[in-house]
């Protein structure tokens, strides 16, 4: 476990938080963030909390700032009528560069933060983050969330509804470039990097479905995006659906026309970055890491020259039993792909982007021999 504060990389993620309070992150799930110190505050009784939802979401936002830890909420009855709730952040001073301004900006920002966390109505959650709360930005500058920054919250914490929303509704702003806040690299937005690596099936088909939209010029920039050097080693995301082994991540990339031939920093392409991890020993998720490698074979050319082709000659036996026979022929040259993959290279090119993978179902292939059976919602 590592912890993380002042605006530094959460591990693992390529994902920057803003100065806030502790980040905790573990190996076995997303970040989570440590609770603010607890503040003396009215309490109203606690309603009895039905199954699977947070008692947050049945309570006004004032109330639900007040248990976030940004103190009691203010209601100024007026004689005869009740005046809308005074906010911690007070528009006397939002926008300054004071330490009490910083203060409830990180307040506020981790309040919105908790409430995706704790995967709370799309309404609710929208009407925090274009009225409600605001981040801190390097310099003293005070920002509202963006639907890109609020996007990557949906991904690390699996809200697929928000995700779902704010895709719809700002399909270019909800993909554009982060705040540095947010990104150490200013130069593509991370979303679907960021979905590969958090293993989001179903809001990376969202995302891929959205880009589809795009100029062609804009979409190969989100498909073959490039991480930053520093931190990602200048891989795309086909790289970290490789390097992680996401057969399902990888298949609905390639799919959707990511490039299989780019190169990450290390001059690896991606199918060098799974041999990789089809060669460490002990042999784990071995099935999954041949199943990646069945799907690439079905988009990759023929003559796709890759770093490690070399060793697989020069190790010929090892690799023949970690890839079987046929594989390994393929990939060295010595024989061509079998019928069944040479078919599948036909029927999948087939196959426009805007319809896959929903038109894999309408192969005239029994489904055992489909590549992978997604079942995901259009």
């Amino acid at each position: 476990m590592s912890v993380c504060t002042g605006g530094r990389e959460v591990p693992r993620t390529g994902l920057w938080v803003s100065p806030a309070p502790a980040v905790l992150s573990d190996a076995a799930g997303p970040p989570q963030l440590a609770p603010p110190p607890s503040r003396a505050a009215p309490r109203s009784p606690r309603s009895p909390r039905s199954p699977g939802r947070s008692v947050l979401t049945s309570l006004p936002l004032p109330q639900v700032l007040a248990r976030c830890g940004l103190g009691a909420p203010a209601w100024k009855v007026a004689p005869g009528r009740a005046q809308p709730p005074v906010m911690p952040w007070s528009v006397r001073w939002v926008g300054g560069r004071g330490a009490q301004s910083q203060k409830q900006c990180k307040k506020s920002s981790f309040a919105f933060y908790q409430a995706v966390r704790d995967l709370l109505p799309v309404w609710f959650l929208e009407d925090m983050r274009t009225m409600e709360v605001f981040h801190w930005e390097d310099g003293g500058k005070v920002s509202v969330y963006s639907p890109s920054e609020a996007l990557l919250y949906a991904l690390v914490h699996d809200h697929q509804p928000y995700a779902r929303h704010l895709l719809t509704k700002f399909p270019q702003s909800a993909l554009a470039v982060p705040s540095q806040s947010f990104s150490c690299c200013q130069s593509s937005a991370p979303h679907l990097a960021m979905a590969v690596r958090y293993n989001r099936v179903r809001i990376l088909f969202r995302i891929l479905k959205a880009i589809q939209a795009f100029p062609p010029s804009d979409r190969a920039g989100h498909l073959d995006r490039r991480g930053c050097s520093r931190v990602e080693g200048g891989k795309t995301a086909l790289h970290v659906a490789c390097e992680l082994v996401r057969p399902e991540c990888l298949l609905l990339l390639l799919g959707h026309g990511a490039s299989p031939c780019l190169q990450d920093s290390a001059g690896n392409t991606p199918l060098d970055t799974l041999l990789q991890q089809i060669s460490h020993t002990p042999a784990a998720n071995m099935r999954a890491k041949l199943l990646c490698l069945d799907c690439l074979f079905f988009f990759v050319p023929q003559d796709l020259q890759f770093a490690m082709k070399q060793q697989l000659v020069d190790n010929r036996q090892r690799w023949q039993d970690l890839l079987g026979e046929n594989r390994f022929q393929c990939l060295v040259g010595l024989a061509p792909p079998s019928l069944f993959v040479g078919a599948m290279r036909v029927l999948i090119r087939t196959i426009s982007p805007e319809h896959f993978p929903e038109a894999l179902d309408n192969l005239p292939l029994p489904h055992f021999l489909k590549p992978l059976d997604l079942k995901l919602e259009s």
